[in-house]
Parts: structure tokens; C-alpha cells; sequence
């Protein structure tokens, strides 16, 4: 079984590596393409997201199946045949999926995306590579998944720091000697998904064990996980459609150049997801086994010492987010205009992220221990009051409106879903969750950031700007860290070695 710590390092610096070179060189693409050009990449990533309802569950299906599997031995036989199955039906959805985008561009460029500067022709061009990118970019969630249940997320996020700086540094340098414009930037995404999917494919089926028998098609795969599957399906669909219809919405009732905006913020606020994503990736499959093999008391002491940890790095990095979004986005882009008419986006995105992350623990626990429909159930529910929500708030605050109701949506997790996880799983643990692992952290790292906020001087040089948020950060991580059991636990061992080896 593979060190849990080691998995979630790998899994920090992998996808920190990748989301900090995608946030770095904003700047550059701002220089060479200019702001509605960046409008574009908003749109493609929010298109990609969409048709990832196309995954139908399958990714995390192979994930939690594979996780299983590994519990036990001679099992791998069935293991390759799973990833055979799942990997046939994958590549024929990912074809049909950039087959829609390419069919659609002329309606894309020419009907929904309100362009002023770029030609329609360009843009055209564009949606046409957006959708043979998306299709040959689309299998690596399914490898993804398929590694990580193998607990192989080393390797994982290895490929991912190579292809992050193939596809970022390599985009510069296409856009500064070949071509500043938004075709050859799309050109270059199609090529580095190419190295993608192929990095991928070749590290899933040399890291499954060994098996003189082929790996074959089986459609008793099927059936035995098409519940899962379809659980897994319909919450990821309902997930999408809320966290990506305000920038569909944007996309159309925004000029380009403005809903460039937007992206740009959605980018940076998107940096929180670095520090949830990899954490609760690293964490599924040891929450299956523990579950699977009924270790409870195990199974609560790493929930109890994995959400401490996630709230130590989460939440005094959102609280400096949300209250010098304003100073941060001029030391990045220095760009006053980007700072206006970005930062209150970034603060109001930034806290939805970071609600949804304090609840992300409960809600990776119930598809790991076998209840997916929690989480389905919620967001269907949620999407009935939502979307109007979302709708109207866009009409009436536009980017601000959107990211207002971004907040408002991911509260109700924490008030709603909660609660339930608890009445079923972990009874006991709620309350300790509640107290000890999320609000009295919560409070400490804000209330240190809201001083330092209320207390900020008149700064003017950016290096003077720099040390004040570090400074701020630094004191909002320690009294952090002072409030969580599990670090005032880690320090006094530490404290004691140190006197021990003081005293001999």
C-alpha cells in the first residue's frame, strides 16, 4: 500500500506546478493575443468542462473499482479487463464529443460569443481546434482515475508537471516566434493533448499487473457498475451545470473583452482548487479500503486528522484571497484596469471555493463508502433554486452577480448535505468536525486577515505590498495552526524530542 503522505506531496506539487504555470503566464497571454483573445480560453474552458458530463462516471467509477480491486490479490486479471471496457467506451465518447464542438462552431462563433476586435473567421478556426483538443484531451481523466485508485499518483502527477510545461511554456514560445494570435495558440493545445492522452495510456497499462490472458471487452463489467456509474453520472452533470453556468451565461450576455474579465478571475480564484483537489484525490482510495475492510477506528482518525490538515492549508491561503484580491491582481497583472473590474469576482469566487472545499471531505467519504446519491441528491435539489438564482443575479450584477450566487450555492452544502453525511456515517465524529476540524480555524485565519485588511497603510511600492500579505499569511497560518488539535499535538512531540535531545 502506497504512503498516503507521499501520495498527497505528489499530488501538491503536480498540480500546484501546472495551475501556477497557467496562472503566471496570464500576463503574456494578455501581451500577445490582448483580453478578448483570453476571453476565448475562458470559453474553452468552461466548454470542456461541460462536455466532461460526457464522462458519465466512469472516470471515478475506474478509480473506486480499481481501489477495490487492489485490497485483495490475484486480481488482475479483472482489473485489466475494467480498464479495457471502460477504455473503449471513453475513447468513443471522447470522439463524439469534439465531433459536437467542431459541427457547432459555425453557431459558436458567429451566433453565441459576442466578438468586437477578432475576425469571425479566427474565431471560427478557433471552436474548431477547441473541439479536436477537447477529444484528444478527453481520455486522460479516464488514465487519471485508473492511476490514482492503484494509488500510482507519483507517476500521475509526474506526467502532469511534464505535459503542464509542455502545453504553458510551450504556448509562450509558439505565441513569441511563430504566431501572437488565438489559432496558433489552440494549434499548440491540440498537439500537447496528443502527448497527453499517449503519456497517459502508456503509464495505465504498464503500472495494472501482469496477466498472461488479454484484457478484454466484458459487458458484465458493465452491468455490475452501471448503478455506480450512473450515481457518479448524474451528480457529476448536476456539479457541471452549476459551476459552469455563469460563464455559459457570461459567454453570451457579456462582449467578449468583458467576459475576458471574468475568466481571468475565475483563474486566479481557481488556484484555491489547487490545494483541494489534490488533497481529496490523494485521500479516496484509503477511504475505500479503510471502509471495505471495516477498520472504523482508523477511518475516523484520518478523517478527523485529513480535514485539520485541509483546513491548516485552506483556509488562511482563502482568507488572503478574499481580502487583498484587489492588491494581488495588480502585483500580477499590473494592469489597473484588470484590478477594477476583477477583484470583487475573485474575493466572492474564492470563498464559494473555499466552502466548497470545507465540505469536500464529507462529500469525497460518501461515493468512497458506496452513497453517491448524497451528493446527487443535493445538487439536484440545489439546481432547482440555483439556476434561477444564477440567472437573475447575472442580470443584474453580471460577473459580480454570478460570483455572489457562486457563494450562496456553496453554502448550502455545508447547511444541507452535511448534516445528512453525519445522520448516516460517522455519527459520532459530527460535532468535532464541526468545532474542532472547521469553524474555530475558520475563525482564527480570517480574523487575522480582516485586522491586517483594516489596518493596511497606504502602500505604494509592490515589494512593500508583497511583504505585508506574507506577513499577513504567515500569522494567519500559525494561529491556524495553534487552534487544530492534531498540529498543537504534532508540535508538543516535536517540542519534547527537542528538550530530550537538549537534556543529553
Amino acid at each position: 500500500m502506497a504512503s498516503l503522505g507521499k501520495n498527497i506531496v505528489a499530488n501538491y506539487i503536480g498540480r500546484s506546478w501546472t495551475m501556477l504555470l497557467s496562472i503566471l503566464f496570464i500576463p503574456l497571454y494578455l501581451k500577445f493575443m490582448g483580453i478578448e483573445a483570453y476571453g476565448l480560453v475562458g470559453f474553452y474552458i468552461a466548454l470542456g468542462s461541460v462536455l466532461g458530463i460526457l464522462d458519465l462516471g466512469i472516470g471515478a467509477t475506474m478509480n473506486r473499482e480499481l481501489a477495490r480491486y487492489s485490497v485483495n490479490e490475484d486480481t488482475s486479471g479483472p482489473q485489466r479487463d475494467i480498464v479495457r471496457t471502460l477504455e473503449i467506451i471513453y475513447w468513443g465518447i471522447a470522439i463524439f464529443a469534439g465531433g459536437i464542438v467542431v459541427l457547432t462552431a459555425p453557431f459558436i462563433a458567429h451566433t453565441w460569443i459576442n466578438v468586437q476586435i477578432l475576425s469571425p473567421e479566427s474565431v471560427l478556426k478557433a471552436v474548431q481546434l477547441m473541439g479536436i483538443a477537447i477529444a484528444l484531451n478527453f481520455p486522460v481523466s479516464l488514465y487519471q482515475g485508473g492511476l490514482m485508485g492503484l494509488e500510482r499518483q507519483v507517476l500521475v502527477n509526474s506526467i502532469l508537471i511534464f505535459t503542464g510545461t509542455l502545453r504553458s511554456v510551450g504556448v509562450i514560445l509558439v505565441l513569441w516566434l511563430v504566431s501572437p494570435t488565438i489559432g496558433a495558440f489552440f494549434a499548440w493545445q491540440v498537439f500537447s493533448s496528443v502527448v497527453g492522452s499517449i503519456a497517459f495510456y502508456i503509464a495505465m497499462w504498464t503500472s495494472l499487473p501482469k496477466n498472461a490472458k488479454r484484457a478484454q471487452f466484458k459487458t458484465s463489467i458493465l452491468k455490475s457498475i452501471w448503478k455506480y456509474a450512473a450515481a457518479i453520472s448524474a451528480s457529476a452533470f448536476i456539479g457541471i451545470i452549476l459551476s459552469q453556468l455563469d460563464k455559459i451565461i457570461l459567454s453570451k450576455m457579456l462582449p467578449l473583452k468583458m467576459f475576458g474579465y471574468y475568466t481571468l478571475a475565475a483563474t486566479l480564484a481557481s488556484a484555491i482548487w489547487m490545494i483541494i483537489i489534490p488533497f481529496n484525490t490523494a485521500l479516496f482510495p484509503r477511504l475505500v479500503q479503510l471502509h471495505e475492510a471495516k477498520k472504523t477506528k482508523e477511518l475516523n482518525v484520518l478523517f478527523h486528522h485529513s480535514s485539520q490538515l485541509l483546513s491548516l492549508i485552506l483556509l488562511p491561503v482563502s482568507a488572503i484571497f478574499i481580502f487583498f484580491s484587489g492588491n494581488i491582481l495588480l502585483l500580477w497583472t499590473h494592469d489597473p484596469a484588470v484590478a477594477e473590474n476583477s477583484h470583487l469576482i475573485v474575493s466572492f469566487l474564492v470563498l464559494g471555493i473555499m466552502l466548497n472545499g470545507v465540505v469536500s471531505l464529507p462529500a469525497n467519504c460518501s461515493p468512497a463508502f458506496g452513497w453517491p446519491l448524497l451528493v446527487t441528491y443535493t445538487n439536484l435539489i440545489q439546481a432547482i433554486v440555483i439556476i434561477p438564482l444564477i440567472v437573475g443575479m447575472v442580470f443584474w450584477l453580471q460577473g459580480v452577480g454570478a460570483s455572489i450566487a457562486w457563494v450562496f450555492m456553496n453554502s448550502t452544502y455545508i447547511i444541507f448535505m452535511v448534516p445528512i453525511f453525519f445522520r448516516r456515517y460517522l455519527n459520532n465524529e459530527k460535532w468535532k468536525w464541526y468545532l474542532n476540524d472547521v469553524a474555530i480555524p475558520m475563525f482564527a485565519a480570517f480574523s487575522v486577515c480582516l485586522i491586517s485588511w483594516l489596518i493596511l497603510p497606504t502602500l505604494q511600492k509592490p515589494t512593500v505590498i508583497f511583504a505585508w500579505i506574507a506577513a499577513t499569511g504567515l500569522i494567519s497560518l500559525i494561529a491556524t495552526g495553534l487552534t487544530l488539535p492534531l498540529v498543537r499535538s504534532m508540535a508538543v512531540k516535536k517540542l519534547v524530542i527537542i528538550l530530550m535531545r537538549i537534556k543529553d
